[in-house]
C-alpha cells in the first residue's frame, strides 16, 4: 500500500467486493470515489462510509463516460453471478467493453494506474487443471455465458493493447470464486444460495450431480491480493490469478453448509446449465512469487463468518436484482 494518499476511483464500489475494497482504501486514508449504478449492489454496503471525509459516492453507469481526476482506478463494475449477467447479456458485455474503454481513457488522460478485475471465467470449461495464467481457455463464444466470459476476455485485450500502444499503467487480476459477509443473499451464487436456503429450511438446489468443483476464496484474502497487485512494480501487468487453490465439489460445499447451519434442509438436484465449468482451481504460483500473496482463511472458517452475517440480516431488506436467482 502506498504511504502517500492517493485519489482512487473504484467502479462497482458498492458491490460485494467493491465495498470491502473501498473500506480498506478509506481506512488507509486515501481519497476514494465509489462509482456504482446499483444494478446488483446496494447503497447499504457503503452507507457506513458516507460520513467519512475521504469517501464520495457517485451513482453512475460505467458504460457512460465520466470526467474525474484520479491517481488509481480499480475497475470492478460488472454483474458477476450467472443469473444476473444472463438477465441482460447485451448490457453485460457492454459493461465489460465500454466500461474498460472509459476507465482506460481516463487512466491515459490522468496518467493513472488502472486495475482490471477479470475472472476465472476467461478459462471457460478448462481442459487444463489447475489453471495457470498461460492457459488461454476453452470458451464457447456464442453460449449463454459468453456475454460475461468473452466480455471479460475482450476487456483484458483492451488493457493489454492500451499498455502496448499508450504505455498505460495497467494491471489485470483474474478472480476466482469469492465469498464472505456482505454477499447479496439473492445474488444467485452457490455460497449465498446454499446459506440462504439452509437458514430458511428450504431444499438446497444442486445443479448436475454435485461433482463439479470450485475453489472458494474469502473476501479479506481476495481484497488483500487486489491491493498488493496495484502496489506491485509497474512492469507486473499480469494477468495474475487470485483465488484459493483449495478445491471442493458442490456436494461437499452443500454438506459443509448444512453442517455449519445445523439445518434440516435436503438437497435437490436439477439439470446442469449449458457450458457450466466442470472444474475450477487456480494455479497461484505467480501471485506467490510476485505479490508474496496466498490465502490464509480456510473454507470452514470463512463459511462460519459468512453464515454469522447471513443470520444477522433480514432477507426482506434485500431485493433480488433480477428474476434469475
Amino acid at each position: 500500500m502506498p504511504t502517500q494518499s492517493q485519489r482512487i476511483l473504484v467502479t462497482g464500489g458498492a458491490g460485494f467486493l467493491g465495498s470491502h475494497l473501498c473500506e480498506r482504501l478509506v481506512d488507509a486514508r486515501h481519497d476514494v470515489i465509489c462509482l456504482d449504478n446499483f444494478f446488483t449492489s446496494q447503497k447499504a454496503n457503503v452507507s457506513h462510509l458516507l460520513e467519512r471525509p475521504n469517501f464520495e459516492l457517485i451513482r453512475h453507469d460505467v458504460t457512460v463516460p465520466i470526467w474525474l481526476e484520479v491517481d488509481q482506478i480499480y475497475n470492478l463494475a460488472c454483474p458477476a453471478a450467472p443469473g444476473h449477467y444472463q438477465y441482460n447479456p447485451i448490457k453485460t458485455i457492454k459493461t465489460s467493453l465500454s466500461g474498460a474503454i472509459n476507465v482506460l481513457g481516463m487512466a491515459k488522460r490522468c496518467g493513472a494506474k488502472v486495475l482490471q478485475a477479470s475472472t476465472s471465467e476467461v478459462y471457460g470449461n478448462p481442459a487444463v487443471h489447475p489453471q495457470p495464467e498461460s492457459y488461454t481457455g476453452n470458451v464457447n463464444p456464442i453460449g449463454p455465458r459468453a456475454c460475461y466470459d468473452e466480455g471479460k476476455r475482450a476487456a483484458e485485450t483492451l488493457f493489454a493493447d492500451y499498455h502496448r500502444m499508450h504505455r498505460t499503467n495497467v494491471r489485470i487480476v483474474r478472480i476466482f470464486n469469492t465469498y464472505g459477509p456482505r454477499m447479496h443473499p439473492f445474488d444467485g451464487r452457490v455460497v449465498s444460495n446454499f446459506i440462504r436456503q439452509a437458514l430458511r429450511g428450504e431444499d438446497l438446489t444442486l445443479f448436475g450431480d454435485g461433482s463439479q468443483t470450485r475453489s472458494f476464496c474469502y473476501r479479506d484474502d481476495l481484497v488483500e491480493g487486489i491491493i498488493r497487485m496495484m502496489a506491485a512494480p509497474d512492469e507486473l501487468i499480469g494477468p495474475i490469478n487470485l483465488g484459493n487453490p483449495g478445491e471442493f465439489s458442490m456436494l461437499q460445499l452443500a454438506q459443509e453448509i448444512l453442517d455449519l447451519t445445523e439445518s434440516d434442509s435436503q438437497i435437490t438436484y436439477r439439470p446442469l446449465p449449458p457450458d457450466d465449468p466442470q472444474k475450477r482451481q487456480p494455479d497461484i504460483t505467480l501471485a506467490r512469487q510476485h505479490l508474496d500473496w496466498q490465502p490464509s482463511i480456510q473454507l470452514r472458517e470463512g463459511l462460519k463468518a459468512t453464515i454469522r452475517w447471513f443470520r444477522s440480516i433480514n432477507f426482506e431488506d434485500f431485493r433480488p436484482p433480477t428474476p434469475n436467482y
